[in-house]
């Protein structure tokens, strides 16, 4: 049995809190079981200096994790001077995964930068900063639109993540930190509502993945992204 006695495709109690920063232009709350992740978009008019003058915008993020996320403190990355190499890799890949979904050139030249924040984690960070991510970047976007200053919405799809793994031979979706720290096998996926491929990252920690355990992998995504796009929709229909 898994930890919390779900079935092997099934995600963890999910639920998307629209506004939960509401100076933010868009925010999510994203909480996916115990792994709760505060997204907040910040609208800037202006663009990074490299992009000045090419009559486009630009989307990034930025990821932390708070002292007491998880179980024993750890240290802020400000204290170090700079973000750990993991720090880096996920906020790079919070913002491949929305600019994979974004006109660039209708968003005009401004920057939207989504802050990630884990509040408390237990798995799964990084997938539910993407699909809690995407949530807040359309709910900024809707509010650019709302104030006249887009006239057509930049977000062209939608996307979300989640993680799946292989645990005692069994593909289980949407892994708890219990799970993640023991798996054979696991990878997150970044997937668009339509089945698109954003992003995949795979692992094997013991004997090499099979194919067959991949498509296993695969499948269960595909599902759980489906779901998680339905929750995306229903959240952004409570938008203040």
């Amino acid at each position: 049995m898994r930890p919390d006695n779900r079935p092997a495709d099934a995600l963890r109690a999910v639920h998307f809190e629209l506004d939960a920063a509401p100076y933010a232009e868009g925010s999510c709350l994203a909480v996916f079981g115990n792994t709760r992740v505060l997204c907040a978009a910040s609208v800037e008019e202006t663009t990074p200096p490299w992009l000045r003058g090419r009559g486009q915008g630009w989307v990034t993020a930025e990821y932390a994790m708070l002292p007491r996320a998880t179980h024993q403190r750890t240290r802020r990355e400000v204290t170090s001077g700079k973000p750990s190499g993991r720090t880096q890799e996920i906020q790079r890949l919070i913002g491949r995964s929305l600019r994979a979904v974004v006109d660039l050139k209708a968003l005009g030249e401004r920057q939207i930068i989504i802050d990630c924040d884990v509040l408390q984690a237990d798995g799964g960070t990084r997938t539910a900063a993407i699909t809690g991510a995407w949530i807040a970047l359309k709910s900024a976007c809707l509010y650019l639109m709302e104030e006249g200053l887009l006239k057509a919405d930049p977000v062209t799809g939608q996307v979300a993540a989640v993680s799946a793994g292989i645990i005692k031979g069994e593909a289980r979706l949407d892994l708890e930190y219990e799970e993640d720290s023991t798996a054979d096998a696991d990878a997150n996926f970044v997937l668009t509502a339509n089945g698109g491929v954003v992003e995949i990252q795979a692992t094997a920690e013991t004997d090499p993945m099979k194919p067959e355990e991949f498509d296993a992998l695969f499948a269960l995504a595909r599902k759980g992204i489906g779901e998680l796009a339905v929750l995306q929709n229903e959240a952004l229909k409570a938008r203040r």
